[in-house]
Parts: structure tokens; sequence; C-alpha cells
């Protein structure tokens, strides 16, 4: 299998700088036949050596966003945020994820995600709270199917090191999207996650089954991280 696992350069100029904070990642395995159908035209589910695919539920602060490496938006770039994503691969061999929802507290930036990137993202009450080493994050949908909620709690633990299964899914250097019925690829860079055990002390979640995603065995070791600082590159369109 063939994966890198360091990001490649990425294609300039940058559109986009921002800080991922306090995310936590929650997995579960998933048959690959049984999604296939949900993603865009020119990719697939992206399988890993055990033959299987993987949804993740990641819920995570925006601590800032700005216009290319400088223009700091101080209001509309600092929110919370949390997604259902699937793990996608194109006929170029590029290792993404497919985003099935991303919540947001910015009604903004669901207007603007949605119509110039074609991404899904939607409007929610959410607030994420820390006190010690226990992390609680929460969201209440608003638009659109208002009222899908989604809660988790976890307790922060010792740094892990990841295993090889981690490391591919977490080291993903860009997202697939759908607009204007072409399928696009999104670029981006990071450094490598640092990893922290992460105990789920609390997991009540409407998401993953809205998503359309049928899970198909019991979920992994969640994960938490600081956070690390991502730039995105200019999209380009799938051949």
């Amino acid at each position: 299998m063939s994966f890198q696992v360091i990001s490649p350069p990425l294609p300039r100029p940058v559109l986009f700088d921002q800080f991922w904070a306090d995310l936590t990642f929650v997995h579960w395995p998933v048959d690959p036949q049984r999604v296939a159908h949900l993603f865009p035209p020119g990719t697939r589910p992206d399988v890993f050596s055990d033959g299987l695919t993987y949804v993740a539920l990641v819920p995570f602060l925006m601590r800032h966003t700005a216009l290319g490496t400088s223009l700091r938006l101080p209001y509309f770039g600092s929110f919370a945020e949390t997604n259902i994503r699937l793990y996608s691969i194109d006929d170029a061999g590029r290792h993404g994820v497919y985003f099935r929802s991303l919540e947001t507290t910015r009604l903004a930036v669901v207007g603007f995600t949605r119509t110039a990137l074609g991404v899904p993202y939607t409007w929610a009450k959410m607030r994420v709270t820390r006190q010690d080493d226990v992390i609680s994050y929460s969201s209440v949908r608003r638009w659109p199917r208002r009222g899908l909620r989604s809660t988790l709690r976890v307790r922060i633990g010792d740094h892990v090191e990841p295993t090889p299964l981690e490391v591919w899914l977490t080291a993903r250097w860009g997202a697939h999207a759908r607009k204007a019925g072409r399928t696009w690829w999104v670029p981006n860079e990071h450094c490598q996650w640092p990893l922290r055990a992460a105990e789920i002390l609390e997991l009540d979640d409407d998401l993953l089954a809205a998503g359309g995603v049928e899970i198909a065995g019991e979920r992994m070791r969640a994960l938490f991280s600081p956070g690390v600082h991502a730039r995105f590159g200019r999209p380009s369109t799938l051949n």
C-alpha cells in the first residue's frame, strides 16, 4: 500500500490558513461496498489493508482562520465544528476525506462554503467546554434537518504512539467535494498530529446515522489532539 505520511508540497497560492484545536477522533469500521454510492464521481472509499474503510466523528475548535496567510477573520474564523467524514481516494491516488456533514455555529460560514466549495456545512448551536482533563462537545442542528444532536465527553490521557491504521486515518492531505456538477480536490498541509489517549465518558450522536453510514464493527479507541496548524491550497477538478 502506497501512502504518504508527510504532507506533499501544497499548490500555491495558499487560500486559507487555520488552526484546528482541542480535537477528538472517534472512528468506526465500515464495509466499503455499503458506502460506495455516497462518494462523488471519480472517487471511491479508501480501503485499509484490513479490507475496511472507516467513518469518523470529529469535534473540535477552529482557533483562527486567515485568508491567504495573513488576513485574519476574527469572528468568522473562530468557531466550534463537528464533522462526519469518510475516507476517499481518487484515480490519481490522492488519499483524502469526504465529508457527510460539518456542524458549525457560524451561519455565514455555512453559506460561503456550500456555495464556493461544495462542502456540506450545516448551522448548529454548539458548545465546547473543558475542566481539567475532561473536554465536552455538544451540538444541536438548526439547519437543515433541525434538531439533530451530538454529545461527546472524553477524559484526556497520556501521549500515545499511533498505530499504522491511526496514521493512515489522520494523515490526510485534502478533501474531495462535489460542486456545480464536478468533483473537486481541495489540498491541505499540516504537521503530524500530536495524539493523546481519550477515554469516552459519554457519547450520544445522531449525525452518523443521518449521514447514511452503517458501521460494521466495534468503535476504535478515541484519540485527542491539542491541534495542528493547517493550510489549504488551490482546488482542482478531477480529470
